[in-house]
């Protein structure tokens, strides 16, 4: 039973690839998405926020940058170097098996693939900031879940990750930013 569990799941994630790869590109998404997922299209927003959280929230709004920067560590080293290694999954891009048919529109990287730390990471981050910022805005949920959504999505488009490596990634990040932004509430608060 569990064997054919295990051919499905496969057999799911292989073929949602294909499509979300493969079948389903075009020239202007392939300009478009790979800078969905480069860490430099974002750093202009991650530079307003560590300049905006201090300058009106004071103390909270440095331990909020602090928070900020604690969860993307935990759930980047828990990704990467925790759990990459223990499965070692080979990308879809580096696969012997998919080379005649993969769009790769982006360096692969040698690294494994399970799970996608940039979908780890910016769910992480997204929920972070959705459970200690929703009070003060009430938008931040939908923006927040739409760029980890979006992030995720470009890794599967250029060919770097399969559809369960960003589905684990994004889970073990939403975990990760539900502690970090609970506790970060919990200490601090911005509604204190």
């Amino acid at each position: 039973m569990a064997g054919k569990l295990r051919e499905l799941i496969v057999y799911w994630d292989y073929t949602a690839w294909y499509y979300l790869n493969t079948v389903w590109h075009n020239s202007v998404l392939d300009a478009i998405i790979p800078y969905l997922r480069n860490q430099w299209t974002w750093a202009p927003l991650y530079l307003f926020l560590a300049i905006f959280m201090p300058m009106n929230f004071k103390k909270k709004g440095w331990m909020w940058c602090v928070f900020f920067l604690l969860s993307f560590t935990l759930s980047d080293y828990i990704s990467a170097s925790i759990v990459k290694p223990y499965f070692h999954r080979i990308r879809p891009c580096n696969n012997p098996y998919l080379s005649q048919v993969v769009h790769n529109i982006v360096d692969c990287g040698s690294g494994f693939s399970f799970p996608s730390t940039h979908a780890a990471n910016h769910f992480c981050l997204a929920i972070f900031s959705a459970i200690t910022l929703h009070k003060k805005a009430k938008w931040i949920w939908p923006v927040a879940l739409a760029w980890a959504f979006m992030v995720a999505y470009a890794q599967v488009y250029v060919g770097v990750h399969f559809p369960f490596d960003v589905l684990f990634g994004g889970l073990l990040g939403t975990v990760t930013g539900i502690i970090t932004g609970n506790v970060y509430n919990r200490i601090y608060g911005l509604d204190k």
